[in-house]
């Protein structure tokens, strides 16, 4: 009796312990898939979800989002239809750091990821501004940089001056602000480089140059206006060229 007893109890920690050992070489497996192989499944099942309803498999945007944030992929939609599997750990539906986006959706469509931590520190700093103008302050204007656009005067928020860690290179961006209120990331130079690395010294000056950073990265940029060339540099502009 006790040995069967013995025995019954040595088989369920093995039935545990095995348990144990499969669950991380599952998560470590999962873990191991690469960003850029998450957005390749990500767009096969976009491109099969399209074929098979006609529409893009994105949530519900307004007028005023901005162009690279306004395809917010829905995976709900993806996996109602069977054409994905799980949520890519990355996801912020699956507790990462990144949404997932459509960039071109009319065109040569591609999956792009969306920053959160940028947008996370963008936003807290947009809503330090908005509280300080609503008690009556005007707007904390720092250096101008370019028609419209100014540094942040951090100083008249309460806080220390922030540089956000770009998500191109190891390069920290600066913040601006727009007249209007609005707080945005400084993405000059890293356009210049994306110029740069591609060889262009004199792009066109009616295309918005961020493409650039799309074209060579897995990121849209993140809080952000567009950006010509003018006087042999990227300048950002609040005006969008056809």
């Amino acid at each position: 009796m006790i040995q069967r007893w013995l025995r019954s109890a040595l088989l369920i920690c093995m039935v545990i312990m095995l348990a144990g050992c499969l669950y991380p070489k599952e998560r470590l497996q999962q873990n191991q898939i690469s960003t850029g192989e998450y957005i390749v499944i990500v767009q096969n099942a976009v491109e099969t979800y399209k074929e098979r309803t006609g529409v893009l498999p994105i949530k519900n945007s307004t007028d005023e989002t901005p162009l690279y944030e306004k395809y917010l992929i829905d995976f709900k939609k993806l996996l109602d239809r069977n054409v994905i599997s799980r949520i890519p750990a990355d996801a912020y539906e699956a507790g990462g750091s990144n949404y997932y986006v459509i960039v071109d959706p009319e065109g040569n469509m591609k999956i792009k990821l969306m920053d959160l931590v940028t947008a996370g520190q963008i936003s807290d700093i947009q809503r330090l501004t908005d509280s300080y103008v609503a008690a009556g302050n005007e707007l904390p204007l720092g250096e101008l940089v370019q028609p419209s656009f100014y540094h942040v005067n951090f100083e008249r928020l309460g806080m220390k001056s922030e540089q956000i860690r770009s998500v191109y290179s190891d390069l920290f961006l600066s913040v601006l602000i727009h007249e209007s209120g609005r707080i945005v990331v400084e993405y000059a130079p890293e356009i210049m480089r994306a110029l740069t690395k591609v060889g262009i010294s004199d792009p066109d000056p009616n295309v918005d140059l961020r493409a650039y950073l799309v074209e060579q990265s897995n990121y849209i940029p993140v809080n952000s206006y567009p950006y010509y060339w003018k006087n042999d540099e990227p300048v950002i502009s609040e005006i969008t060229l056809p």
